[in-house]
């Protein structure tokens, strides 16, 4: 049935275009047989010759007309008025050109209501046909209005001007004169109205429409002419013009159909500007009487829409401008963002200029927003980018990417200039600011890129200064230059924060064991929870290879809330099979800071069983260097939880003897630095003794970390270690060899046979513990 329909509708379309052919062959046969009869070109048609067409040419066209509704069903509803139109005008014609001949009859005609009802059917059909589901805007109505004022003031004096000689009198013979051609042109006006309107689409039916209410009007126009003598009188040229305009409006009827644009068209400026000049010459031309009103109210209303669009066009280009300012403007800082930065990029790799890039991110913001706040990170975002602006030349361009990342695009590509600059810049930032009711001395790390010739967008200028600045800020270098050879290990980085985000998903992240030895018992009486990825293909990686991607990845939460739940219940699986140990939990200082942290660990080791006693947090020295109160706070609550607390790394950061006074310290944790050296070193054996003694006095237990032989494990126990930790006892073990192991030095140790179970125990090293 379907495949029926279609060959249907193909045949179909044939026959359309045949009849089409055919009206086309009617006007050309009968404009040759009229000139043949009457060689005369402005000589009224021969009477036969004209009905015969006529007759012809209509039933060809309503034919037409007639089986491309019936094929075209979405096409029906538009072409039953335009059919009825048609068939009226035919109608109108037959009565003009019948029993009376057309020359012997005088205006008005019985038959013209006939006319009059075909335009109205004519305006239905231009109703219908448009499309009305687009809402359209001000701006579209007021370029409608010049549209249609435009062509209506110069078509008004170009078609209408000449009626004013033909009836000198004026008055309702004029009036009625003029009818028909206006309305004609008031039809083929608001065609271009409503292709303005995005109503319909400008194409081939749309022009083919417009083309044929011009030629009627024409025509029309021609016949009025004639009418100042009081009769009718048809001339092959005329009647040649009368079938031109109807073939054009009904090819405009059923010619394929573009699509309406979504969007409302806007009319050019130069449209804009011959419109207003179109209309001012007309009210200057204009004629005197009806005329002459007829012409200058559609020329008024132009320059009145003109200026009204002219007016909403400096409106729109004013809020261009400033949404386009915006677009490319950090609402924090004011400066630039990263919009700017991409096409200041793209322009200069364009023009093939000299050009830097320099990214710059701030070491520790993340602490600083995690601990005062996200109001005082955005004051001290504001305060550095102040700083830069006013120290930077007025050539660079100074732009805030986002976060605490800013970009600095220069014109010169020199490398140590690039160098020189990024360093005066880190200094103009270590200058301590006030934020918060705190000084606060801003590091940052500098990548360095300069624009190469293979360079194809500003993406590639980016990456490579992002990788630079991440060679800076591990390398802790402060700036650094892009370096190739580097490159792949940066692209490897990029890949491992997303396998490590995927590892923790999949419980690939895992803990290990360091005992840790009571000098005086020779006892284990705790391990250190050390973090390792088990990954699927590069096998077991240290935490020292991991650590950094996670911190910069964003996952250092996760994977210190992975530790806490492994070790906790490793913890409590020991002491169900009767093994108490303490467990050590290192939680670096921005996640501490943070107390985001913290409620997890209360509701872990509450739910774990494990007595709170039983769990030592190691931290670091620069937690109480970021917020001293904020880690002030934080150590009581910890110890208002039975935590026990231990600084990790003791003596390798920024010492102050007032937190080991005032806060509830459970030990000290001497650095590896200091214990490795201490039978070599004079100074570090002084330190270490110093910090023994004074920790003894203030009731801390003192932990070697690092003893990796017998003679620095004599050493520290004459110094009066009171724990040890390090290789010589054992390496870090996976959480199932613990309990064998402890069980066994432990009953060992108690026979003095410790160094048989080194020997009887040989783990794999696994650097970076």
């Amino acid at each position: 049935m379907a495949a029926w329909r279609l060959g249907s509708l193909r045949d179909g379309d044939t026959v359309v275009r045949l009849l089409t052919w055919a009206g086309w062959a009617v006007v050309v046969v009968s404009g040759l047989a009229g000139f043949a009869a009457n060689p005369a070109a402005q000589g009224e048609a021969d009477e036969s010759i004209l009905v015969i067409s006529l007759a012809v040419f209509f039933i060809v066209l309503v034919a037409r007309l007639l089986l491309f509704a019936f094929l075209h069903r979405n096409r029906r509803t538009a072409l039953v008025p335009l059919i009825i139109g048609v068939v009226l005008y035919a109608t109108g014609s037959a009565v003009l050109n019948g029993a009376v001949p057309a020359s012997a009859t005088t205006f008005p005609a019985p038959g013209e209501w006939l006319f009059i009802s075909a335009y109205v059917a004519f305006a239905a059909f231009l109703v219908l046909d448009a499309n009305q589901r687009n809402s359209t805007t001000l701006t579209a109505w007021l370029d409608a209005v010049i549209l249609i004022g435009a062509v209506a003031a110069a078509a008004g004096g170009l078609l209408l001007t000449p009626f004013v000689n033909s009836f000198p009198e004026g008055g309702v013979p004029l009036l009625v004169a003029i009818l028909y051609p206006m309305i004609a042109l008031a039809f083929a006006i608001v065609v271009i109205g409503q292709s303005a309107l995005s109503a319909r689409s400008w194409g081939r039916s749309t022009t083919a429409l417009v083309l044929g209410f011009l030629a009627l009007a024409l025509a029309e126009s021609s016949l009025v002419l004639t009418l100042g003598l009081g009769t009718y009188a048809f001339t092959t040229i005329l009647s040649i013009l009368y079938g031109l305009a109807f073939l054009l409006l009904a090819d405009g009827a059923t010619a394929p159909r573009a699509p309406i644009a979504s969007i409302s068209r806007r009319l050019p400026p130069a449209f804009l500007i011959a419109s207003f000049l179109v209309a001012i010459t007309m009210l200057l031309l204009r004629p005197t009487g009806l005329l002459g009103w007829a012409i200058s109210i559609p020329a008024a209303l132009t320059l009145v829409a003109t200026g009204a669009r002219l007016a909403i066009a400096l409106q729109e280009s004013r809020r261009a401008t400033e949404a386009f300012q915006l677009a490319q403007t950090d609402d924090l800082t004011g400066l630039p963002n990263r919009r700017a930065v991409l096409k200041a990029l793209d322009d200069g790799i364009a023009e093939q200029r000299e050009m830097g890039l320099m990214l710059l991110d701030l070491d520790g913001f993340k602490e600083v927003n995690d601990t005062l706040g996200h109001s005082a990170g955005d004051a001290l975002l504001e305060l550095v980018a102040l700083r830069m602006r006013d120290a930077l030349p007025h050539d660079m361009l100074l732009c805030r990417l986002g976060g605490d990342e800013f970009a600095i695009v220069t014109r010169h590509a020199d490398e140590l200039r690039l160098l020189e600059e990024a360093r005066s810049i880190r200094e103009t930032l270590l200058a301590p600011a006030k934020v918060d009711g705190m000084d606060l001395a801003m590091h940052a790390s500098v990548g360095i890129a300069v624009r190469q010739p293979e360079d194809a967008r500003a993406a590639d200028l980016l990456r490579r200064a992002d990788v630079a600045m991440y060679e800076a800020k591990v390398t802790r270098s402060g700036a650094q230059l892009y370096d190739a050879g580097r490159d792949e290990f940066s692209r490897q980085r990029l890949k491992m924060g997303e396998d490590l985000r995927r590892g923790l998903a999949k419980g690939d992240v895992i803990t290990w064991y360091q005992p840790k030895v009571d000098t005086l018992t020779s006892q284990v009486i705790g391990v250190e929870a050390l973090v390792r990825w088990d990954h699927p293909e590069r096998g077991m990686i240290p935490p020292m290879a991991f650590l950094s991607v996670a911190r910069r990845s964003g996952l250092m939460q996760s994977l210190s809330e992975t530790v806490i739940a492994l070790a906790l219940a490793d913890a409590a699986k020991w002491r169900a099979a009767g093994l108490d140990l303490n467990v050590a939990i290192n939680i670096a200082p921005s996640e501490l800071l943070s107390g985001a942290l913290l409620p997890l660990l209360y509701e872990t080791v509450e739910t774990s069983g494990v007595p709170s006693h039983a769990i030592t947090i190691e931290v670091t020295e620069d937690t109480f260097l970021a917020d001293p109160e904020r880690a002030r706070e934080i150590i009581m609550e910890m110890r208002r939880h039975g935590l026990k607390t231990s600084i990790d790394d003791y003596g390798t950061g920024f010492s102050s003897l007032a937190y080991l006074r005032d806060l509830p310290i459970t030990e000290l944790k001497l650095d590896r630095s200091f214990v490795s050296t201490v039978t070599t070193d004079e100074r570090s054996r002084l330190i270490v003794e110093s910090t023994v003694s004074m920790a003894h006095a203030l009731d801390l237990r003192v932990v070697a970390e690092g003893v990796e032989n017998a003679d620095t494990h004599m050493e520290v126990v004459r110094m009066g270690i009171d724990l040890l930790q390090g290789y010589y006892m054992s390496p870090p073990m996976p959480s199932d060899q613990v309990l064998a192991w402890v069980q066994e030095w432990n009953s060992k140790s108690l026979t003095g046979g410790a160094n048989r179970l080194r020997q009887h125990f040989p783990f794999q090293d696994a650097s970076g513990s």
